[in-house]
């Protein structure tokens, strides 16, 4: 309730004509800073969160955030002398961790750039595509040949291919490690097409 009040009166209590304009934005300013600071807490994460990061990173987090989802799912702990300890104890057991993602992220890198991609999309005579390749078209792409990498981690130049030939793309993989491919687009002409032309 005393935090309610408290975001009443900032929002209330805005700069105005009566007051020296510089002095009051800065008074402004600084209890907005002080109200948003109270939103936030620190917490050490308990495990990996996509989101969010991995386990024993720092982060700020809204305190209702972690009050009624990371907290009660034991995904993070509030940030004090106790737990940081507890992390610090763990610290080899979770750089241990991170070095295998590390190991299993360049063995994907390895299999995904030995990997030709080849789509056949409908397209007219000069090359245009009647749609378009998108990451999610490339996520699906792997999927079937047995990848399953999210259409967030696969950057297109330009978005998305709107012509035949033969693109690069990158897949974000774990930390800095990223996979450079090569997909081969080619045309399939369109039954209006060939009715078109005869």
């Amino acid at each position: 309730n005393r935090l309610i009040g408290y975001a009443i009166r900032l929002l209330v209590t805005r700069p105005n004509d009566n007051k020296s304009g510089a002095a009051a934005e800065r008074g402004f300013k600084r209890r907005h800073t002080i109200f948003k600071r109270s939103l936030n807490m620190k917490v050490i994460l308990n495990t990996d969160i996509k989101t969010l990061g991995e386990e024993g990173d720092v982060k700020n987090v809204a305190d209702g955030y972690f009050r009624n989802f990371l907290r009660p799912r034991r995904l993070a702990v509030p940030y004090n002398a106790e737990t940081v300890a507890f992390f610090e104890s763990r610290k080899a057991e979770i750089e241990a961790r991170k070095e295998q993602k590390r190991k299993d992220s360049a063995s994907l890198k390895e299999k995904l750039e030995a990997l030709h991609l080849e789509i056949t999309m409908p397209a007219g005579r000069n090359g245009k595509l009647f749609g378009a390749v998108s990451a999610q078209v490339v996520s699906e792409l792997l999927a079937k040949h047995g990848f399953e990498i999210e259409r967030k981690r696969i950057e297109i130049p330009g978005v998305s291919i709107k012509s035949v030939g033969n693109y690069h793309f990158s897949v974000k993989l774990y930390e800095s490690q990223t996979a450079q491919m090569i997909v081969s687009v080619k045309g399939e002409e369109s039954t209006e097409v060939k009715d078109a032309a005869d």
